[in-house]
């Protein structure tokens, strides 16, 4: 496949799958969201339904990776890395389309969200979210999770972990039994079963950091969400963002390592 062609099909893959994962975010999480509140089955299910549509819309032109962790892993399994700078730009570029969608398709919903004074804190209100204006700038701000993920509690060496951990089953389910004839992505029952395994690890292991498991997903829609206009938004919590980019990126690697020695 041509360079071109991984870049598009990288691109429409992973906005797709940032679209659906973090329309799901949103459709929990915002005021005036018929489906606010409907739990975090929901949202683990949701990605990953996100995750088998966007493997087999890119899949034809890409191998649909939507990863910078699964290009890694791939890399360093076939030794191949003359196309990874070409996946990673796709993956990020098409994160940020996702997440600006999101935004779009939600619009109202974040304005009735972010102007609440039950939510963003105000004057007449002790909601927990009325901080500091200093302290809402610097830490994750009320719609931040549907952009981004964060922790419950903050502690880097348990954060990281946790992402190391999820990366690692993500990309091991993937080596061994999801690859296509090429050898180069998700074949077609691949893509079902490793939508089954983000829901999984969603469920098992998504309550300690949100489970980014992917350093493009997280990455693009932070940098979309310190850049759109929304009121009251607060901080993207930059000091965390290093997390979920070089937890899953060694997860990744690891589950990369471990397939050589044993699967291999």
């Amino acid at each position: 496949m041509s360079s071109s062609d991984i870049f598009i099909g990288e691109t429409i893959g992973t906005a797709i799958l940032i679209l659906l994962g973090g329309g799901v975010v949103a459709a929990v999480t915002l005021k005036a969201s018929k489906a606010r509140n409907a739990g975090w089955l929901a949202i683990a299910f949701g990605w990953g339904f996100a995750v088998m549509t966007a493997v087999y819309i890119a899949g034809p032109l890409s191998g649909a990776h939507l990863n910078p962790a699964v290009t890694l892993a791939l890399a360093i399994k076939d030794g191949g890395w003359s196309d990874v700078p070409v996946y990673f730009a796709g993956e990020l570029l098409g994160a940020m389309i996702g997440a600006t969608l999101v935004w779009i398709a939600y619009y109202g919903q974040f304005q009735a969200h972010l102007t609440d004074r039950e939510i963003v804190g105000g004057p007449d209100t002790q909601a927990p979210a009325a901080k500091s204006v200093e302290a809402r700038e610097k830490g994750a701000g009320p719609v931040l999770g549907i952009f981004s993920t964060g922790p419950e509690i903050k502690h880097s060496v348990q954060n990281l972990a946790t992402e190391i951990i999820g990366t690692f089953v993500l990309l091991l389910a993937i080596l061994t039994q999801g690859l296509n004839d090429a050898g180069n992505g998700l074949g077609v029952l691949g893509g079902l079963i490793t939508a089954l395994v983000v829901a999984s690890i969603g469920l098992s292991l998504g309550g300690p950091t949100g489970y980014a498991i992917n350093p493009a997903r997280d990455l693009g829609p932070r940098i979309v969400h310190a850049l759109l206009p929304l009121p009251n938004k607060g901080g993207s919590d930059w000091s965390y963002s290093w997390i979920p980019v070089v937890g899953p990126l060694i997860g990744g690697a690891l589950a990369a390592g471990i397939y050589n020695l044993a699967f291999a």
